[in-house]
C-alpha cells in the first residue's frame, strides 16, 4: 500500500513538473518581460498599505515577482517606484536603475478616480521590456478563471467589466487629503539597508511561481485609462543599454507577430496578434495570442 502511494505521489509530482515545463516553454516570449510578473506586481500593490510598502514588496525575493537582470551583472535589479499625479489621475512608474546614467521603465500602474468611492486601475508593461505594451487589469468577481496576458482569449474579460479598486488600501492612501507623492529616493548602488540582491533563476524555475497570480487578473484589450496614460507618456524613461542588449530578442518577438482583424460577440472589431515562439533549435514551442480593440 505504501509503495503504491509512493509511486502515485511520484507520478503526480512528475506530471506537475512536466506541465510546468510545458507551460514555461509556451509562455516564454524570449523578451526580458518573461522575468517580471505584471499580475504579481498588481497583486502586491493590492496588498500594500502605501506606495512605499509596495516598493518593498516588489523587491522582496519570496514574492517571486521580479527576476530581472537587465544589465547582465548577475544580480537581480532593484525596482524603484515613482508616483506622479494630475487631478484624479495617478501613475506609479516601476523603474530600474541600469547604471549610473540610465534608468529603464519596466511597467506603469495607472489609476483614475471616477467617483466619490470609485477608482479604476491597469498595469502596462513597457514595450522595450515586453516587446509590446501589455495591459493587465483585475478580473471581475465572477471572472476568476486561469489565464494571463500572454495567453488570453477575446472573451476572457467581458467588455465593460471595470473593477472598482477604491477599497485597495494603497489607492485610498494615495487619494487621502495631505498625501505626499512617493518618489523613491534610491538610485544606482544606493539602495535601502534591508535589501540584498539575489541571483536570477532560469525562466523554467521562475514561471511556476508566477502562475499563482494569474487567476485574478486578465489581459485587457486596450488602455482604458486614457487620461492617466497621458500623464505617464511624457515621463516614460528608456535605456540605450537595455535596448541594445535585448534588441535581438525583442525584435525577434516583434517580427514573428501576425495581426488579423476579428469581430467580437457585440460587433466590436478587434486586432488579434499571434506571435510564434521558437526554441533554440528553431522549432515552434508555442504561440501567444493577444487581442486589442480596434479604434475607429
Amino acid at each position: 500500500m505504501k509503495r503504491t502511494l509512493l509511486l502515485l505521489t511520484l507520478f503526480i509530482g512528475g506530471a506537475s513538473l512536466s506541465s510546468f515545463a510545458q507551460d514555461a516553454n509556451e509562455d516564454s516570449t524570449g523578451t526580458p518581460g518573461d522575468h517580471f510578473s505584471l499580475e504579481g506586481a498588481l497583486d502586491l500593490f493590492k496588498q500594500a498599505q502605501s506606495p512605499e510598502e509596495f516598493e518593498k514588496l516588489l523587491n522582496t525575493e519570496s514574492n517571486h515577482v521580479n527576476n530581472l537582470d537587465l544589465n547582465g551583472d548577475g544580480d537581480i535589479d532593484y525596482i524603484k517606484v515613482i508616483n506622479k499625479k494630475d487631478g484624479d489621475a495617478q501613475v506609479l512608474v516601476l523603474q530600474v536603475p541600469v547604471n549610473e546614467n540610465e534608468n529603464q521603465d519596466i511597467a506603469v500602474i495607472e489609476i483614475e478616480k471616477n467617483g466619490a468611492e470609485s477608482a479604476s486601475i491597469q498595469i502596462i508593461g513597457d514595450e522595450d521590456i515586453f516587446g509590446e505594451e501589455v495591459v493587465v487589469e483585475p478580473k471581475g468577481e465572477d471572472e476568476k478563471t486561469p489565464g494571463g496576458p500572454y495567453w488570453s482569449h477575446l472573451d476572457e474579460q467581458p467588455a465593460g467589466v471595470i473593477v472598482n479598486v477604491w477599497l485597495w488600501p494603497s489607492v485610498r492612501f494615495m487619494y487621502a487629503p495631505g498625501y505626499r507623492l512617493w518618489v523613491s529616493p534610491w538610485r544606482w548602488h544606493a539602495y535601502p539597508a534591508w535589501w540584498r540582491p539575489w541571483r536570477p533563476v532560469r525562466w523554467s524555475v521562475f514561471h511556476p511561481y508566477c502562475v499563482r497570480y494569474r487567476p485574478y487578473y486578465a489581459y485587457a484589450p486596450a488602455v482604458r485609462l486614457t487620461y492617466a496614460h497621458r500623464v505617464y507618456s511624457p515621463i516614460r524613461t528608456t535605456s540605450v543599454v537595455v535596448r541594445n542588449r535585448h534588441a535581438v530578442a525583442v525584435n525577434h518577438y516583434r517580427v514573428n507577430r501576425k495581426t488579423t482583424t476579428v469581430v467580437g460577440p457585440r460587433g466590436n472589431r478587434y486586432q488579434r496578434t499571434t506571435t510564434t515562439v521558437r526554441g533554440r533549435n528553431g522549432h515552434v514551442v508555442g504561440r501567444k495570442t493577444s487581442v486589442r480593440r480596434r479604434r475607429g
